[in-house]
């Protein structure tokens, strides 16, 4: 099975973004995927768009999840795209 390309956009110094990786890395055990985490603060127009989301779960640009992450959710959306 392929790996799935995942973007994960949080910040530096963010227990919700920590917690939501922790979601994702237990995702990642049962879904194989490729976890690309960026940094808002490094982009403004990435700043702007999701400040008050973060952290955030993106495949194929459609934001899947933000906040306070439901790994039930997002594991949901990944076997949907897998078919």
């Amino acid at each position: 099975m392929d790996k799935i390309k995942i973007t994960y956009y949080s910040k530096e110094n963010c227990s919700l973004c920590d917690k939501g990786l922790a979601v994702l890395v237990e995702i990642n055990k049962e879904i194989p995927l490729e976890i690309t985490e960026v940094d808002i603060y490094k982009d403004d127009t990435l700043l702007e768009k999701y400040q008050i989301m973060i952290p955030v779960v993106s495949v194929d640009g459609e934001d899947i999840d933000y906040g306070i992450l439901s790994k039930e959710k997002i594991r949901k959306r990944l076997l949907s795209q897998i078919g």
